[in-house]
Protein backbone atom coordinates (compact mmCIF):
# COMPACT_ATOMS: atom_id res chain seq x y z
CA UNK A 1 0.00 0.00 0.00
CA UNK A 2 2.56 2.58 1.14
CA UNK A 3 4.46 1.68 -2.40
CA UNK A 4 1.31 2.53 -4.50
CA UNK A 5 0.96 5.63 -2.49
CA UNK A 6 4.82 6.72 -3.21
CA UNK A 7 4.12 5.96 -6.84
CA UNK A 8 1.31 8.15 -6.82
CA UNK A 9 3.10 11.24 -5.04
CA UNK A 10 6.03 10.63 -7.60
CA UNK A 11 3.58 10.85 -10.64
CA UNK A 12 1.64 13.78 -9.43
CA UNK A 13 5.27 15.32 -8.28
CA UNK A 14 7.02 14.31 -11.96
CA UNK A 15 3.85 16.04 -13.40
CA UNK A 16 3.78 18.61 -11.51
CA UNK A 17 7.22 19.88 -12.31
CA UNK A 18 7.06 19.38 -16.26
CA UNK A 19 3.63 21.34 -16.15
CA UNK A 20 5.64 24.23 -14.48
CA UNK A 21 8.64 23.79 -16.58
CA UNK A 22 5.94 23.38 -20.09
CA UNK A 23 3.89 26.34 -18.53
CA UNK A 24 7.20 28.80 -17.95
CA UNK A 25 8.79 27.69 -21.64
CA UNK A 26 5.33 28.20 -23.48
CA UNK A 27 4.15 32.23 -21.88
CA UNK A 28 8.27 33.03 -22.37
CA UNK A 29 7.95 31.90 -26.09
CA UNK A 30 4.56 33.33 -26.79
CA UNK A 31 5.81 36.68 -24.84
CA UNK A 32 8.90 36.34 -27.68
CA UNK A 33 6.71 35.74 -31.06
CA UNK A 34 3.68 37.65 -29.79
CA UNK A 35 4.29 40.89 -31.88
CA UNK A 36 5.89 38.64 -34.89
CA UNK A 37 2.81 36.77 -34.70
CA UNK A 38 0.24 39.34 -34.96
CA UNK A 39 2.72 40.61 -37.87
CA UNK A 40 2.85 37.99 -39.65
CA UNK A 41 -0.75 36.45 -39.49
CA UNK A 42 -2.00 40.27 -40.77
CA UNK A 43 0.57 40.45 -43.32
CA UNK A 44 -0.21 36.85 -44.32
CA UNK A 45 -4.18 38.25 -44.96
CA UNK A 46 -2.81 41.52 -46.87
CA UNK A 47 -0.45 39.15 -49.23
CA UNK A 48 -3.77 36.88 -49.67
CA UNK A 49 -5.61 39.48 -50.81
CA UNK A 50 -2.64 41.39 -52.67
CA UNK A 51 -4.41 41.60 -55.63
CA UNK A 52 -7.12 43.66 -54.39
CA UNK A 53 -5.37 46.08 -52.44
CA UNK A 54 -4.52 48.82 -54.73
CA UNK A 55 -1.36 50.94 -54.07
CA UNK A 56 0.05 53.85 -56.14
CA UNK A 57 3.37 54.29 -56.34
CA UNK A 58 5.13 56.96 -55.23
CA UNK A 59 8.37 57.61 -57.43
CA UNK A 60 10.91 60.33 -56.92
CA UNK A 61 13.63 61.08 -59.52
CA UNK A 62 16.72 63.14 -58.92
CA UNK A 63 19.73 64.90 -60.96
CA UNK A 64 22.64 65.72 -59.13
CA UNK A 65 26.66 66.15 -60.67
CA UNK A 66 29.70 64.29 -58.25
CA UNK A 67 32.25 67.08 -57.11
CA UNK A 68 35.22 66.78 -59.40
CA UNK A 69 37.48 65.21 -56.05
CA UNK A 70 34.90 62.81 -55.81
CA UNK A 71 34.54 61.24 -59.49
CA UNK A 72 38.59 61.81 -59.96
CA UNK A 73 38.58 58.93 -56.58
CA UNK A 74 35.98 56.69 -59.05
CA UNK A 75 39.65 55.10 -60.83
CA UNK A 76 39.84 53.35 -64.00
CA UNK A 77 37.93 50.54 -63.23
CA UNK A 78 36.39 49.18 -66.93
CA UNK A 79 34.08 46.41 -65.68
CA UNK A 80 32.73 43.95 -62.96
CA UNK A 81 31.44 44.68 -60.08
CA UNK A 82 32.67 46.39 -56.90
CA UNK A 83 31.81 48.78 -54.67
CA UNK A 84 31.85 52.81 -54.85
CA UNK A 85 34.73 54.09 -53.09
CA UNK A 86 33.99 55.10 -49.78
CA UNK A 87 34.05 59.07 -50.80
CA UNK A 88 31.50 58.40 -53.80
CA UNK A 89 29.32 56.53 -50.88
CA UNK A 90 29.75 59.17 -48.32
CA UNK A 91 29.07 62.05 -50.80
CA UNK A 92 25.47 59.88 -51.94
CA UNK A 93 24.27 59.08 -48.61
CA UNK A 94 24.50 62.65 -47.62
CA UNK A 95 22.89 64.09 -50.79
CA UNK A 96 20.29 61.48 -51.12
CA UNK A 97 19.42 60.91 -47.91
CA UNK A 98 20.04 56.85 -48.80
CA UNK A 99 22.56 54.02 -47.14
CA UNK A 100 24.45 52.66 -50.07
CA UNK A 101 27.27 50.28 -47.53
CA UNK A 102 29.13 48.08 -48.81
CA UNK A 103 26.57 47.33 -51.88
CA UNK A 104 28.40 45.73 -55.12
CA UNK A 105 27.60 48.17 -58.32
CA UNK A 106 27.92 47.07 -61.58
CA UNK A 107 30.54 48.57 -63.06
CA UNK A 108 30.85 49.32 -67.45
CA UNK A 109 34.06 52.22 -68.86
CA UNK A 110 30.83 54.36 -69.56
CA UNK A 111 28.65 54.20 -66.70
CA UNK A 112 28.63 52.76 -62.97
CA UNK A 113 25.04 50.95 -62.26
CA UNK A 114 24.05 50.86 -58.22
CA UNK A 115 20.74 48.86 -57.66
CA UNK A 116 19.39 49.56 -54.50
CA UNK A 117 16.16 47.40 -53.27
CA UNK A 118 14.08 47.67 -49.99
CA UNK A 119 11.07 46.46 -48.52
CA UNK A 120 7.57 47.98 -50.05
CA UNK A 121 10.02 49.64 -52.50
CA UNK A 122 13.06 50.40 -54.86
CA UNK A 123 15.63 52.40 -55.90
CA UNK A 124 18.89 52.50 -58.40
CA UNK A 125 21.06 55.14 -59.26
CA UNK A 126 23.57 55.59 -62.39
CA UNK A 127 27.00 57.67 -62.42
CA UNK A 128 28.02 58.85 -66.18
CA UNK A 129 31.64 58.37 -65.61
CA UNK A 130 32.76 60.75 -67.89
CA UNK A 131 30.66 63.93 -66.76
CA UNK A 132 30.00 62.85 -63.05
CA UNK A 133 26.02 62.82 -63.94
CA UNK A 134 24.20 61.63 -61.69
CA UNK A 135 20.39 60.10 -61.79
CA UNK A 136 18.92 58.74 -59.02
CA UNK A 137 15.19 56.90 -58.67
CA UNK A 138 13.49 55.76 -55.72
CA UNK A 139 10.05 53.69 -55.90
CA UNK A 140 7.82 53.74 -52.54
CA UNK A 141 4.50 51.24 -52.91
CA UNK A 142 3.62 51.89 -49.31
CA UNK A 143 3.19 50.71 -45.98
CA UNK A 144 1.35 47.30 -47.32
CA UNK A 145 3.78 46.28 -49.00
CA UNK A 146 6.91 47.55 -47.04
CA UNK A 147 4.77 45.15 -44.41
CA UNK A 148 3.87 42.29 -47.22
CA UNK A 149 7.62 42.28 -47.78
CA UNK A 150 9.00 41.78 -44.08
CA UNK A 151 6.49 39.23 -44.14
CA UNK A 152 8.71 37.37 -47.01
CA UNK A 153 12.00 38.34 -45.76
CA UNK A 154 12.50 40.60 -49.39
CA UNK A 155 15.21 42.61 -49.82
CA UNK A 156 15.46 43.38 -45.52
CA UNK A 157 18.67 42.82 -44.77
CA UNK A 158 20.93 40.12 -42.47
CA UNK A 159 19.56 41.54 -39.46
CA UNK A 160 16.06 41.16 -40.48
CA UNK A 161 16.72 37.46 -42.15
CA UNK A 162 18.44 36.99 -38.05
CA UNK A 163 15.04 37.71 -36.69
CA UNK A 164 12.87 35.87 -38.75
CA UNK A 165 15.25 32.20 -37.62
CA UNK A 166 15.11 33.61 -34.12
CA UNK A 167 10.67 34.59 -34.59
CA UNK A 168 10.68 30.79 -35.81
CA UNK A 169 12.56 29.30 -33.34
CA UNK A 170 10.22 30.37 -30.48
CA UNK A 171 7.32 30.00 -32.83
CA UNK A 172 8.28 25.74 -32.49
CA UNK A 173 8.91 26.28 -28.80
CA UNK A 174 5.61 27.78 -28.42
CA UNK A 175 3.72 24.94 -30.35
CA UNK A 176 5.63 22.32 -29.13
CA UNK A 177 5.28 23.14 -25.78
CA UNK A 178 1.43 23.42 -26.57
CA UNK A 179 1.29 19.85 -27.92
CA UNK A 180 2.77 18.63 -24.21
CA UNK A 181 0.24 20.56 -22.56
CA UNK A 182 -2.49 20.05 -24.27
CA UNK A 183 -1.70 15.51 -23.63
CA UNK A 184 -0.75 17.02 -19.88
CA UNK A 185 -4.75 18.02 -19.98
CA UNK A 186 -5.99 15.98 -22.57
CA UNK A 187 -7.86 13.53 -19.78
CA UNK A 188 -9.77 16.46 -18.46
CA UNK A 189 -10.57 17.82 -21.57
CA UNK A 190 -12.14 15.13 -24.13
CA UNK A 191 -12.52 17.43 -27.26
CA UNK A 192 -8.67 18.10 -27.12
CA UNK A 193 -7.17 15.67 -29.70
CA UNK A 194 -10.69 15.97 -31.88
CA UNK A 195 -9.74 19.43 -32.23
CA UNK A 196 -6.07 18.43 -32.83
CA UNK A 197 -7.30 16.33 -35.78
CA UNK A 198 -9.67 18.81 -37.35
CA UNK A 199 -6.80 21.34 -37.14
CA UNK A 200 -4.41 18.88 -39.62
CA UNK A 201 -7.44 17.24 -41.54
CA UNK A 202 -8.88 20.87 -42.55
CA UNK A 203 -5.75 21.82 -44.48
CA UNK A 204 -4.47 18.21 -45.49
CA UNK A 205 -7.98 17.43 -47.27
CA UNK A 206 -8.08 21.30 -49.03
CA UNK A 207 -4.78 20.92 -50.07
CA UNK A 208 -5.58 17.33 -51.60
CA UNK A 209 -9.15 18.02 -52.85
CA UNK A 210 -8.89 21.35 -53.91
CA UNK A 211 -5.53 22.48 -54.70
CA UNK A 212 -4.70 21.62 -58.46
Amino acid sequence: MSRSVSTTVQQQQSRGFWLRTLHQWHWISSAVCLVGMLLFAATGITLNHAAKIEATPQVDNRQLELPAAVLGQLGTREDGNAPLPRAARQWLDAELDISIGGRAAEWSPEEIYLSLPRPGGDAWLSIDRESGAVEFESTSRGAVSYLNDLHKGRNAGPAWGWFLDVFAVACLVFCITGLFLLHLHARQRRMTWPLVGLGLMIPLLIALLLIH
